[in-house]
């Protein structure tokens, strides 16, 4: 008589086990040859045609993962993979200082002033992140820093969950000159994708709030993308924090866009403008304190 627990086995063998089962035959392991399996084959998964089979395994990998770490809520912490760390910032302009008299000390020094003047972002966005780790551990669902993945402000957001004992994600992306994911990072939650965006997709689909600091055409991009969503309805309203007021109104001239009716008035409110990690931690307990439910529901405030 049969063991009844061979009632409950599996009634075919698993993907993985035909992958090991797979053999190889002398007659058919030429390059043109088919015999392979289609999901062990690297050729046909990268074929133009897989693409779209290729998108949604981008979006199911970081999902699946999430979900079996108990990732809920997120902060998203964006900004630019070349602010330095203040210490970094401080040696090179050291540096600078020591080179012979000259043109080329002048340009070095004038350079190594905007790293160490911008190195204040790095170290805010370390602090900010350690703040968001240490105090939402106390909830029963607890909110993770999530970044690019890359240096700079990525690399500060995460070290500051790192540096408190937190765990945080990081999110790369392939490309020419970038970016190695930095040391901070919980390998586990450590990401790469091909797609910009799935990987934009990411960043939002958990977050509660995105904090943006100084950055270029990259952080420029998510930026827009998500007060775009916000602004048309196509996700839900949560904080979105510029860090640095004097960068962000140099930059962007939003009261023109205001002006020229290129956007509503109401929409300038879609954001505010922090300086420390201190008043954007503050800010979000505020905003979340004073009604709005479905984001205190996200996360578990």
């Amino acid at each position: 008589m049969n063991n009844p627990k061979e009632l409950l086995e599996r009634n075919f063998p698993t993907a993985v086990q035909d992958a090991r089962n797979a053999g190889k035959t002398s007659l058919y392991s030429g390059p043109d040859s088919s015999y392979q399996l289609a999901f062990t084959d690297p050729d046909f998964l990268l074929t133009p045609d897989l693409r779209p089979v290729r998108m949604q395994l981008e979006l199911l990998k970081p999902e699946m993962v999430q979900r079996e770490e108990g990732i809920e809520s997120t902060i998203v912490v964006f900004g630019s993979a070349r602010i330095q760390p203040a210490d970094v910032a401080r040696a090179t302009l050291d540096e600078a200082e020591a080179l012979p008299p000259g043109s080329a000390r002048e340009q070095a020094i004038r350079a190594a002033k905007r790293h160490v003047e911008m190195s204040r972002y790095y170290e805010e966005a370390r602090r900010f992140a350690s703040l968001v780790t240490e105090h939402s551990a106390q909830l029963d669902n607890p909110i993770y820093v999530v970044t690019g993945g890359g240096p700079g402000v990525m690399e500060a957001g995460n070290r500051g969950a790192h540096e408190v004992g937190g765990k945080s994600l990081g999110l790369n992306i392939v490309l020419p000159h970038e970016q190695e994911p930095n040391p901070y990072i919980t390998p586990k939650l450590c990401f790469q994708f091909h797609y910009f965006a799935l990987r934009k997709m990411h960043f939002l689909m958990r977050s509660v709030a995105l904090v943006c600091f100084p950055g270029g055409f990259g952080t420029l991009d998510e930026l827009f993308e998500t007060l775009t969503l916000i602004q048309t309805g196509k996700c839900r309203k949560r904080p979105v924090l510029l860090f640095g007021r004097a960068f962000w109104t140099k930059l962007i001239n939003f009261d023109h866009l205001v002006e020229t009716g290129m956007i509503s008035p109401e929409d300038v409110h879609l954001f505010r403008y922090v300086e420390t990690a201190d008043e954007a931690w503050d800010t979000l307990r505020e905003v979340y304190r004073l009604g709005q439910p479905e984001a205190d529901t996200a996360c578990g405030w």
